[in-house]
């Protein structure tokens, strides 16, 4: 009895050290990101301010084209474009340090709401057999959410070292070409700054979709509702899935962290099924109903026998869908919500969330 209770309270206490430290990082990189926002804040001012100044300039020269010579409307024009193109960039990258402060917040948020919750907890009484798997399984939920983060962060530095911070590298080379050319071949230099211009202007649209996976502004702007049909149409655009969304109920703000839970609980089954089920047809039900929002998700793809996948939960954590699936389930349940699962190999699957709309 004394070994299970050091272990539970040495378990505990890692926790709270796991948090502590994580808390820190957090508050670091958030004084770093107040920085970056005030810095580029500022250069977006300058720029607004050179793009309006540019502006008034093409319009005078505009009203005495007879007069001006040629190659300095030309060099008007492409200082206009290159000035819109910094501004353009500098605003994506404000909107990104925005994204990120806000997205760690939450997350400084939920770790302190965990770090109370454990370090307020009286030492451990004696377990009996009820209260004892209760505490167990609070603490596996605990070290899985943990760890469904912790995971989920090395997927998008991934993802952003293979897509934008690739880019990033292959501008450098392309405008080292271009100096190098310029001298030399200048038409061969401006060809490839144009060409410069047009990665440039993809990379920006993909960091933007990149963006708006991370976390969309749109959600706190404009709630749930446009931000999952915004999310369901770009998807379509960029999958060869074909997806039928239906809304219901009154279409209304929700708490934050409520409409934050309906879309990652969409989006993740959306990914589940493209990713893992190989799916050609997903049908999304949302039901803003009084008390109760309930999300429905089907796909026609390959499915997986329930009774064996959560029968031994642990047994299925090299499954990235079924430890997903059980992630998704805690983080629910742990907000009062629920998830049900029905899949069969060859049934597709159906999930099914019910989430409270108030405390």
């Amino acid at each position: 009895m004394d070994r299970e209770l050091r272990g539970e309270t040495r378990a505990r206490d890692e926790l709270v050290d796991m948090l502590i430290t994580e808390l820190k990082r957090i508050r670091d990189k958030l004084t770093e990101l107040k920085i970056q926002i005030d810095q580029t804040q500022n250069v977006v001012e300058r720029e607004q301010t050179r793009n309006a100044d540019i502006f008034t300039e093409l319009n005078t020269i505009k009203d005495n084209l007879e007069t001006v010579p040629r190659q300095d409307i030309r060099a008007k024009y492409d200082e206009a474009i290159e000035a819109r193109f910094r501004l353009t960039t500098m605003r994506g990258q404000l909107e990104k340090f925005q994204s990120t402060r806000e997205y760690l917040e939450r997350e400084q948020q939920m770790y302190s709401q965990l770090l109370n919750r454990l370090q307020g907890i009286e030492d451990l009484p004696q377990p009996q057999e009820d209260n004892k798997d209760v505490g167990t399984k609070g603490q596996i939920n605990i070290v899985r959410v943990i760890q469904a983060q912790e995971e989920e962060r090395q997927r998008l530095a991934r993802q952003m070292h293979d897509g934008p911070a690739q880019s990033l590298t292959n501008f450098i080379l392309q405008a080292e070409i271009c100096q190098r050319l310029f001298d030399r071949n200048p038409a061969r230099a401006a060809e490839e700054l144009d060409n410069l211009k047009n990665v440039a202007s993809i990379t920006f649209q993909k960091v933007r979709d990149f963006i708006f996976d991370l976390r969309p502004m749109m959600l706190d702007d404009l709630g749930v509702i446009p931000t999952v049909r915004r999310y369901v149409d770009s998807f379509r655009e960029k999958n060869d899935i074909q997806i039928k969304l239906d809304i219901l109920g009154e279409e209304r703000r929700l708490q934050t962290h409520r409409e934050v839970m309906i879309f990652r609980g969409i989006q993740e089954m959306m990914g589940h099924a493209r990713d893992y089920a190989n799916a050609t047809d997903i049908s999304i039900r949302l039901d803003i109903g009084n008390n109760v929002v309930k999300i429905v998700v089907d796909d026609n793809g390959r499915g997986f026998d329930t009774e064996s996948a959560f029968s031994n939960e642990d047994g299925h954590s090299q499954d990235p869908r079924i430890q997903g699936l059980i992630t998704l389930k805690e983080k629910f349940e742990l907000i009062k919500g629920s998830v049900s699962i029905i899949s069969g190999e060859t049934d597709g699957t159906s999930v099914r969330i019910e989430l409270p709309t108030s405390d």
